[in-house]
């Protein structure tokens, strides 16, 4: 089933989207709301934006390594969890940022934990694919 949905081409459209994305709010939050966010809302977008630019570009990578290996189940995960991980981690401070509502933090650990399945998935990947 994760082989239809987390194909190359998803993926390689997915990280090109937050790359875009990442590079717009990064740009917005710098120009356009740095007189309206105070300073903590701006760390918070600029964290945010950073793990969601880092994140997207390994998705992006790895949308090609699908394209060589489309079977290739642990990077299809690794994919996956980075996309989960960059919703929760960087959405949540970008909401955060937004709207001060500091409990949403409960959420960001989570999206980091997802990032960190999908380095383990990555790693263990390359460890399991032939040369």
């Amino acid at each position: 089933m994760i082989s239809r949905i987390v194909t190359s081409q998803n993926v390689i459209v997915i990280a090109a989207t937050l790359g875009f994305l990442s590079v717009a709010i990064g740009a917005f939050a710098a120009h356009s709301l740095k007189h309206v966010l105070n300073h903590q809302a701006l760390l918070w977008v600029d964290t945010g934006v950073k793990y969601q630019m880092f994140h997207g570009g390994i998705m992006l990578i790895l949308g090609f390594a699908l394209k060589q290996w489309p079977n290739w189940k642990l990077i299809q995960w690794a994919a996956l969890s980075f996309l989960v991980g960059i919703l929760l981690f960087s959405g949540s401070l970008y909401i955060m940022a937004a709207t001060q509502i500091k409990a949403l933090g409960m959420i960001t650990p989570i999206g980091g934990l997802a990032m960190l399945v999908g380095w383990l998935c990555l790693l263990l990947g390359a460890l399991k694919q032939p040369e």
